[in-house]
């Protein structure tokens, strides 16, 4: 895969009336609508999930060089497991594949990898695989991709829990400050804007500690069918909204 080129969305962004200076800064994406796109041209469900993965690819490397700093995608989620065993294997299979077979192009790109989820839990190559690109990755300086595998919002929290119990910190002394400090990737902004592709309307259980301010954009097209457009067509709808945290904007 070539390296990104200069400028060229970019270019595209401000045709379309997109402040470059207002970007979302962490965008997170729940891919939806592989299965549903391949069962839509007859074909299995796991080449619907092959097909996402190079739009993945494509649209982390759109990311990177419109200036986005964060992107979050939900991978694998731990109710995923409840679907059938072959396709639970060709995931974890094509999710290893790409962890390795990409790390020279992320590398080369500046991305620095980040994994969210119970790790400890998935087949040991992929673990493997992912722990290698977060070590080879760590001291890049461009957008930081967290690939969200095997991961829960409301197990993120429970997690976040156990370890403040098992540090002995006191109920008092737990703030909101605490607990987003015990999340699996607390040092990462919380998104700005949330793309669901495919039409649906849910949360799914993906980030809602971080999310409770996250602007919400729903695209009816399935994953596969996302592209360059689509991103800049969800920034600028991410930049028509005015964010208010709670407080009245006059």
């Amino acid at each position: 895969m070539a390296a990104i080129s200069q400028n060229r969305i970019q270019d595209r962004a401000v045709a379309l009336g997109i402040d470059l200076g207002q970007l979302p800064g962490h965008v997170a994406v729940i891919m939806d609508g592989n299965g549903r796109w391949a069962k839509k041209k007859g074909l299995q469900r796991l080449l619907g999930h092959r097909e996402g993965y190079r739009t993945l690819r494509s649209v982390l490397l759109n990311a990177s060089e419109l200036g986005i700093k964060f992107l979050t995608v939900y991978a694998f989620s731990a109710e995923n497991w409840r679907r059938p065993k072959d396709e639970v294997d060709g995931l974890m299979s094509l999710i290893e594949r790409a962890a390795k077979d990409e790390l020279r192009t992320m590398h080369q790109n500046n991305v620095r990898v980040q994994v969210a989820g119970r790790i400890s839990e998935v087949p040991d190559g992929l673990r493997s695989a992912l722990e290698h690109g977060i070590e080879t990755t760590k001291d890049n300086t461009g957008i930081t991709f967290t690939l969200a595998v095997n991961y829960g919002g409301r197990a993120e929290i429970v997690d976040a829990v156990r370890a403040i119990v098992a540090e002995g910190i006191e109920a008092e002394r737990i703030t909101e400050e605490t607990i987003a400090g015990h999340l699996y990737n607390p040092s990462t902004p919380e998104p700005d804007l949330m793309i669901r592709t495919a039409g649906e309307m849910r949360w799914s259980n993906f980030l809602i500690w971080q999310s409770a301010y996250t602007e919400l954009v729903v695209t009816e097209k399935p994953w596969p069918e996302f592209d360059e457009a689509e991103l800049l067509q969800a920034v600028s709808i991410y930049q028509h909204r005015t964010r208010k945290f709670g407080a009245v904007v006059e």
